[in-house]
């Protein structure tokens, strides 16, 4: 593996583990895709680095209990800004 990638995985990790965000706003943040920061962390972070991995997991289970309050949320303010339109 390249230092580059080293570097991007270890950029990405800190990154999650300190601010707690989403996959997706991580891989526009580093300007990747979300595919290569899901293949960072789940492949290649546990090869460099098993503690920062396992916080990662931890993260990452959380987002997952709470995707379908997020998701519910998000439509519930789509159909406030429709109803406002329509008025």
């Amino acid at each position: 593996m390249s230092k580059e990638i080293i570097n991007r995985v270890n950029n990405i990790a800190d990154y999650i583990i300190k601010s707690k965000d989403t996959i997706r706003n991580t891989a526009k943040l580093f300007n990747v895709s979300k595919s290569t920061v899901h293949k960072d962390i789940k492949e290649r972070l546990s090869n460099i680095d098993e503690e920062k991995y396992i916080q990662i997991k931890k993260i990452m289970n959380e987002h997952i209990k709470e995707r379908h309050i997020k998701g519910g949320e998000a439509t519930r303010q789509l159909f406030l800004r429709k109803k406002q339109v329509t008025l």
